[in-house]
């Protein structure tokens, strides 16, 4: 079978493929058009995703009827249509638990530099605006003991719950779809409704799998609920929160702060003037950016695809339902 990679990825999940007996191709430059990438993946047996700029519809699987199997080079999977992948028969795979560390990390260091304020800090330190001392200026806030709220405690959110709580002696509230019983028992995790979850969280981090119906869920109205001393963070999909709304709530003191590594549109646009507040920490969604990350994600990407090769169940696999008929 033929691979198509549309972009590198770690050398270990390349030879795996390729001591399986596979075919990989991947394109000499890979800032591709909708063309030219819709011209590989008809050619093409198996596809490994790398990144969320293609959307893998019905358009897509009526163009390319060919597709046996896709392995997503990621956790989330929002730009792919499971319906029609599950009506083709097509199991869709990612990369889930490799990158649950890497991402807590991140979201943490964002909660604890927007509690700093230290992108802004940074900032005079590199324009050598330090200034006189002043008592009262652009202080921070201490995280000992605050409140941890968590939407969506899955393995990431797990982690950066079990990183508070040890740091900073954090309480942990969560809202999900289900009870999360290991982290009320590990923990002390307590289930509350989405409205208690914005109402009495100092610090609220999302950590779920984005759905169409969630778009921009944390919004004006979201934004009105919380606490002024709140610090809003974003290490899922930009697509939770209305950019506009947060930047109004942020700048009106409506929320204390906010840390984003996704944001919408994403990429941000240079001039957004969230940019310029004290109390925001933006990074270019970095959130598997370590090399023991990015390497375990090549490695079950790969592990996917020749599961798929051999008649196997690929061992992360999003739609398993494919695997029933």
């Amino acid at each position: 079978m033929k691979v198509f990679v549309n972009k590198r990825i770690p050398e270990i999940g390349i030879h795996m493929l390729e001591d399986a007996g596979l075919e990989v191709f991947i394109p000499e430059h890979e800032n591709l058009s909708q063309d030219e990438w819709l011209s590989y993946c008809k050619s093409h047996d198996l596809i490994l995703s790398v990144g969320g700029g293609f959307k893998f519809n019905k358009d897509f699987f009526d163009e390319c009827p060919n597709v046996k199997a896709i392995a997503l080079y990621s956790v989330g999977f929002d730009h792919v249509d499971i319906k029609e992948a599950n009506q083709r028969n097509i199991p869709i795979g990612n990369t889930p638990d490799v990158l649950s560390k890497a991402t807590s990390d991140v979201a943490f260091l964002l909660m604890q530099s927007v509690a700093k304020r230290a992108s802004y800090n940074f900032e005079k330190v590199k324009s050598g605006n330090w200034g006189d001392f002043d008592p009262l200026h652009a202080l921070g806030q201490e995280l000992y003991g605050k409140t941890l709220g968590i939407f969506g405690l899955g393995r990431i959110g797990f982690e950066m719950a079990k990183k508070s709580q040890n740091a900073f002696d954090m309480n942990i509230i969560y809202h999900n779809r289900h009870h999360n019983e290991e982290a009320e028992k590990e923990l002390n995790a307590k289930y509350v409704s989405f409205d208690e979850l914005i109402g009495q969280s100092d610090v609220l981090s999302i950590h779920a799998n984005f759905k169409p119906e969630q778009k921009e869920l944390f919004n004006a109205s979201v934004f009105e609920k919380m606490k002024e001393n709140s610090i809003f963070i974003n290490t899922a999909r930009g697509g939770f929160h209305n950019q506009k709304d947060l930047y109004n709530a942020l700048a009106e003191h409506k929320i204390w702060g906010a840390g984003l590594d996704v944001t919408n549109p994403e990429p941000i646009f240079k001039e957004d003037p969230i940019l310029e507040l004290s109390n925001v920490c933006v990074l270019p969604h970095i959130g598997s950016a370590t090399i023991e990350a990015r390497n375990g994600m090549a490695k079950l990407a790969a592990e996917n695809l020749i599961a798929f090769s051999k008649g196997e169940k690929m061992p992360a696999c999003v739609n398993p339902e494919v695997y029933e008929n």
